[in-house]
């Protein structure tokens, strides 16, 4: 661990954990996008009347929440090519990352929804608005605030999970400094700087989600 010539190797090779670390940003990012996509368009079909559709989003829901991240990715990258879909291990480590944690931000944004008095949405359409109309005007912005501090932490669970796409090879920051520790010997270091760098990720939103979540605490 106090090898200087270790380190020196490691701060020398220092672009490797750095292609590793934008990557990881990369896909945090987009996969954010996709995961605020469909925890709104789920968590808001579960709250419908539609019994079928609801049905869907419920067995979505299950299956991604309690079947591990691994296996899924495993699946998309290894199995859907036998069946002619093939992904690229990015579009992979994005989709896989973006419905799993998808699955989770879709159960909170249907307990915000429902936190939300069913008044306000009967007097508004006592008022003339539709349905469509009271969500978007009345329902959505309050199921934000809501939803926010809990929806934060599901980030810095994603950026975290995102370590586990070494296993398609998506050229993560976990990825790049697994396969550098493997060149050099040089673990230790390696593994250290690493959890360094998903601190700087993680540790801003997670302050910033205990922040929310006392705001919200005092009302």
């Amino acid at each position: 661990m106090f090898d200087f010539n270790r380190w020196a190797l490691l701060f020398s090779d220092w672009r490797v954990f750095a292609q590793g670390f934008s990557i990881t940003v990369l896909i945090s990012a987009v996969s954010l996008f996709f995961t605020i996509l469909i925890s709104f368009l789920v968590g808001i079909i579960r709250c419908s009347q539609n019994r079928k559709i609801k049905g869907v989003c419920l067995a979505y829901i299950n299956f991604f929440q309690n079947t591990p991240l691994m296996v899924q990715l495993l699946f998309m990258y290894n199995v859907l090519p036998r069946i002619g879909i093939t992904l690229s291990p990015f579009a992979c480590g994005c989709l896989g990352l973006s419905l799993y944690t998808g699955a989770f931000g879709a159960s909170v944004i249907e307990s915000s929804i429902k936190a939300i008095p069913k008044g306000q949405t009967e007097a508004a359409l006592s008022q003339g608005m539709s349905y469509v109309q009271s969500l978007f005007f009345i329902i959505i912005p309050q199921t934000i605030r809501i939803a926010i501090p809990p929806m934060t932490n599901q980030c810095v669970n994603m950026i975290k999970n995102s370590a586990t796409l070494t296993v398609v090879t998506a050229g993560e920051l976990m990825y790049r400094a697994d396969g550098w520790a493997s060149d050099y010997g040089c673990y230790t270091q390696a593994f250290i700087i690493s959890a360094f760098l998903y601190l700087i990720l993680c540790l801003p939103l997670s302050k910033w989600a205990e922040h929310l979540e006392k705001k919200a605490a005092r009302g």
